[in-house]
């Protein structure tokens, strides 16, 4: 094997590491906005039949 295919070969591997830490990084960020939107629609909810329920009475 020559150095240059050996070069280019580790140069794959650290590119295939990076993309991939790169990728679950991107995973989880996304996740953590779900969470934070799902929350304030939970509480736009909680609001809401906090409301209907004050109407009622």
């Amino acid at each position: 094997m020559s150095i240059s295919v050996s070069i280019l070969l580790i140069a794959l591997i650290i590119l295939f590491f990076v993309s991939f830490t790169m990728f679950i990084r991107r995973l989880i960020r996304n996740e953590n906005q779900k969470a934070g939107e799902m929350e304030r629609i939970e509480q736009k909810l909680d609001y809401i039949i906090e409301l209907l329920e004050k109407k009622r009475k």
